[in-house]
């Protein structure tokens, strides 16, 4: 029973991010609606980790298989990649570098502050 509240939670959170984007004129993804719901939800205590930690972690666990389809297709179009795939392996590389590198110093400076804030 604790499974289908958690699923209840994440769906209704997810509904109500669909919702906002059908009434938003904004061009914002429904589900980028729904993950700034859920973490304010999460920051201001009215939604506790416990309530959803077990299906989300199930579904994150399930995440690579959703990536499978679309590897399915770059393998379809890979005479067309084969033309680009310089271009194409250097973006991947500098963009993937850039992300790892900020990630990894906004990280230090967040462990950083709450050493500094725990003094």
């Amino acid at each position: 029973m604790k499974y289908m509240k958690e699923i209840a939670i994440i769906f209704g959170v997810t509904l109500a991010g669909e919702i906002l984007h059908a009434l938003l004129p904004l061009p914002v993804p429904a589900g980028v609606y729904g993950l700034f719901l859920l973490l304010a939800l999460l920051c201001s205590g009215r939604l506790r980790l416990p309530d959803v930690e077990h299906v989300g972690g199930l579904l994150l666990d399930l995440m690579p298989v959703m990536f499978i389809p679309a590897a399915a297709g770059l393998m379809e179009s890979a005479a067309e990649l084969r033309a680009v795939l310089v271009p194409f392996l250097t973006i991947t590389f500098v963009s993937t570098l850039f992300v790892m590198t900020v990630t990894g110093r906004v990280a230090e400076a967040v462990l950083k502050g709450k050493k500094e804030e725990g003094r």
